[in-house]
């Protein structure tokens, strides 16, 4: 089955769009990756979700423009990456939206939205789409996060010792061998929200660490973000910027732009590798666009001496496009009827089979149920 996988994070910039070939054969799922083509939002429509996102109050007018106009660009990026990458051959679009909300509260999560009306998918592209993936996890009293979890363990399953999968997105995740898997805390997203304050939004992001590069970490704002209560909590956890948003980092501290980046970038590595020593890893396998700020990556390497840190790039699977290809696989899981979740790395009740489905041009037309789930991942 051709499944093109599509996400856009809590970086919010663009949407990007993974083709893959997957098969499952005798307990083992085979995923060829074909590539990924990102489409950038427009700024009219990235500035209309910024100024959407919390602690924003949003009337339900915005909401409803937001659902259109990103259901738009994910049905523009799914027709693009079905010409580009399947020859138009695609079967099945799986798309993850965009997440506006995530509402965790005392350490549970009561509710998650996710934009990007899929109608517009399955019009576009004449494709049955897979959408809505997190909700129903929630509704089985999981945290509806890191859904990418369950890839994770099929993939590493069979590596030595501990291996541990790190996504640096705007948020930071793991996931252990054991099945733990959580939200460490922000990945990106303070990073990128102070580099738009301090460049006036000229700047989208830290381009390759240079101004952390030049900047010393500030001590007493640094312990200061590192007494939130959030990391004390136990696993599962998640959380979003709901949290973590652009006034979190009290910008008042009078800082110069790469002091504050270099504090931010430390606040990240630090919350990380707190993390990965806490699951008694021996190697981290990070993907995500954080994994192109070198200086995070520096930091992160020197807070976890004898931890190798590695790109997902060197298994197979680049790290810019793991999160759309993880999207393709439980795209792929959905329409053969199997469960999408792993309960120890979302709190849920039960494994359940994720998502809501759009019928293409053609109806709905699934393929049989597979006989059993999958029991590991192999890259072709």
């Amino acid at each position: 089955m051709l499944v093109i996988g599509q996400m856009s994070g809590t970086s919010y910039d663009a949407v990007d769009a993974a083709a893959a070939e997957l098969r499952l054969l005798d307990g083992t799922l085979l995923l060829k990756p074909l590539g990924m083509v990102s489409t950038p939002y427009d700024a009219e429509l990235r500035e209309a979700l910024a100024g959407a996102l919390p602690p924003a109050a949003v009337p339900l007018a915005r909401v409803c423009l937001l659902d259109t106009r990103i259901g738009q660009a994910f049905a523009a990026a799914a027709v693009r990456a079905n010409r580009v990458l399947c020859g138009g051959r695609a079967d099945l679009v799986a798309s993850h939206g965009q997440t506006v909300y995530h509402w965790a509260d005392g350490g549970r999560v009561h509710g998650t939205l996710q934009l990007g009306q899929p109608a517009w998918i399955a019009e576009a592209t004449g494709l049955p789409v897979v959408a809505d993936f997190r909700p129903r996890d929630v509704a089985a009293g999981g945290q509806g996060a890191p859904l990418v979890s369950l890839v994770d363990l099929l993939w590493l399953r069979g590596r030595p010792g501990t291996p541990v999968a790190l996504n640096l997105g705007g948020i930071a995740n793991l996931t252990a061998p054991d099945g733990t898997a959580f939200d460490t805390g922000p990945g990106c997203a303070l990073l990128d929200a102070a580099v738009r304050e301090f460049t006036g939004g000229r700047l989208a992001y830290d381009v390759d660490g240079a101004l952390a590069a030049r900047g010393r970490p500030h001590g007493p704002l640094l312990e200061e973000l590192l007494a939130e209560p959030y990391y004390a909590l136990p696993a599962p956890k998640t959380t979003g910027k709901e949290l973590f948003h652009a006034g979190y980092w009290r910008p008042s501290a009078g800082l110069s732009a790469e002091d504050a980046l270099a504090t931010l970038t430390l606040l990240t590595a630090r919350t990380v590798a707190d993390a990965v020593r806490g699951l008694a890893a021996t190697e981290v396998i990070a993907s995500g666009g954080g994994t192109r700020n070198p200086v995070l990556m520096r930091m992160l390497g020197e807070l976890l001496p004898g931890i190798p840190v590695r790109v997902s790039d060197e298994l197979g699977l680049p790290a810019a496009a793991k999160e759309a290809y993880a999207f393709a696989v439980l795209g792929f899981l959905t329409a053969h009827g199997l469960a999408g979740t792993a309960p120890s790395a979302t709190g849920a009740r039960h494994p359940s089979v994720l998502g809501s489905l759009t019928p293409g041009r053609n109806g709905l037309r699934l393929p049989a149920p597979a006989a059993g789930p999958p029991v590991r991942l192999r890259i072709e």
